[in-house]
């Protein structure tokens, strides 16, 4: 029987930066702006839409990344989508500061109608050969969250890091079912938070370099996440 939450499914998913009718060649063709605002509409109620959204942006160079970005910004008065929903798919992958930033003042404040329903949470599990299992769950707005799973050793770093970009709430992992093999339960956030960020000093400062998935993560494990270098010990 497979596992009920299987983090690798987004490895899985088809190219789709070239299946995005993002109008990079030009605006003057109104039908490819007309299908874009449409496309950006559904990502308000498609989970697979916005996931699709999140693996085109995460596809693209940092050019195309910010071409998309001034796109948006001329495009997302023409909705009647909350502006968070065309977004947060793009803040779910983007580990850039400058353009989480960007993407941040775009989203300014949220409707009440589109904040999250639901508070982050954290799970958490022990593997056969001593690692630790970590999920966590944050949500993005309406009924949408982003999933973080990894296996770690606090004074080693990672085994291994997944992450789903944009999850229905529904299909999230819950207490009592497992991952890779181990239970994971409820466990505060704050601890495992604290844990995580242990263990990425740990992987730095065994010169590894840290998965991109833990950079977009860097406002909960603090400043040091993305730095090219762990701080000294005092």
């Amino acid at each position: 029987m497979p596992e009920p939450f299987a983090p690798s499914h987004v490895a899985a998913v088809p190219s789709s930066a070239e299946r995005t009718p993002l109008p990079l060649d030009g605006r003057s063709d109104t039908r490819l702006l007309d299908a874009w605002c449409e496309w950006l509409g559904a990502l308000a109620t498609d989970a697979e839409a916005a996931l699709a959204a999140a693996i085109a942006y995460r596809e693209l160079d940092g050019g195309a990344r910010d071409h998309w970005l001034s796109a948006l910004d001329q495009d997302a008065v023409r909705l009647k989508v909350p502006r968070i929903a065309v977004y947060a798919p793009l803040l779910a992958v983007e580990s850039d500061p400058d353009r989480r930033a960007r993407i941040t003042d775009a989203i300014g404040p949220v409707e009440a109608a589109a904040s999250p329903r639901y508070a982050p949470q954290g799970l958490c599990g022990r593997l056969a050969d001593g690692s630790n299992v970590a999920v966590l769950i944050t949500p993005l707005y309406l009924d949408f969250v982003q999933v973080l799973a990894c296996s770690y050793r606090m004074d080693a770093g990672f085994g291994w890091v997944r992450h789903d970009p944009i999850v229905d709430r529904r299909q999230a992992p819950r207490h009592g079912e497992r991952i890779d093999g181990s239970l994971v339960e409820r466990t505060p956030l704050k601890s495992l938070v604290d844990d995580l960020a242990h263990a990425v000093l740990a992987h730095k400062r065994s010169g590894r370099e840290l998965p991109e998935a833990l950079r977009v993560f860097a406002d909960l494990f603090g400043p040091n996440v993305g730095g090219s270098s762990p701080p000294s010990a005092t």
